[in-house]
């Protein structure tokens, strides 16, 4: 059977807390060797979002699948497919990286998994910090073990929350260029957040504008400014957050 086209497919996902609704009835797809960008202002509802996508909370109601697996019939099934880094989520800095790496393939039940850390140290430029604890590396290094740890089962899904966030320039190119290879050299497709819209422009193939829970635009990120009137993707960002209604009525 040929793999489906979509690794991601979110229908009328929302989330209500109380009277607070932080995800209003979204639908999107992440496409197979696809980067999209998930986009807003905080408090728009992208972690959450993403976080429903994982698994760590349930919608209020709507549907996830990942490739063709129903997330809330067999979540562990869809969930062997994804995996996610964040800079807000490092990994346990009093083991090593070789360790790190070694655990969280005996949770995702990696086959061959010291073949597989091997190639992912060489890969990511981590054979030297192999035994070193990760809570002593620079954030650059975290990130790379971060990414390294992402890679382990081979995801069709890979979330990125800020994967960049704090990073020097030339440490963020590099793990841009990283994902970029992982998207379009595999089978995945990456859903990726960022506040930075140079980075958004240079990585992402299609971009979603989140406001108040709901998706206002999407489209190219070099384009989608021209569109409304704006020159740059920044201009829009920053139109999406503080004028929403305006671009809802556009």
């Amino acid at each position: 059977m040929p793999s489906p086209s979509k690794v991601l497919s979110v229908q009328e996902l929302r989330k209500q807390y109380g009277a607070t609704v932080a995800v209003d009835g979204i639908s999107f797809d992440v496409g197979r060797n696809e980067i999209v960008g998930l986009l807003g202002p905080n408090g728009a509802g992208k972690t959450t979002t993403i976080n429903m996508v994982l698994g760590v909370l349930e919608p209020s109601s709507g549907s996830i699948r990942i490739e063709d697996v129903e997330l809330s019939r067999r979540r562990s099934q869809a969930l062997a497919r994804t995996n996610f880094a964040a800079v807000y989520a490092p990994l346990p800095g009093n083991l090593t990286v070789q360790q790190n790496l070694r655990v969280f393939g005996l949770i995702y039940g990696v086959k061959g998994l010291t073949q597989r850390i091997e190639e992912l140290l060489a890969q990511f430029d981590l054979v030297r910090f192999r035994h070193v604890k990760c809570g002593v590396l620079s954030s650059g290094e975290q990130t790379r073990v971060a990414l390294a740890k992402a890679m382990l089962n081979r995801p069709r899904l890979l979330l990125l929350d800020e994967p960049t966030a704090s990073l020097d320039p030339s440490t963020a190119r590099d793990i841009r260029a990283r994902i970029r290879e992982f998207a379009t050299q595999g089978e995945g497709g990456v859903l990726w957040t960022s506040h930075n819209m140079y980075e958004v422009e240079e990585v992402c193939d299609r971009v979603l504008f989140v406001s108040r829970g709901k998706i206002l635009l999407e489209g190219d990120p070099r384009r989608l400014p021209q569109q409304h009137g704006k020159a740059t993707l920044e201009e829009l960002f920053i139109t999406v957050a503080r004028e929403p209604l305006a671009l809802e009525q556009a």
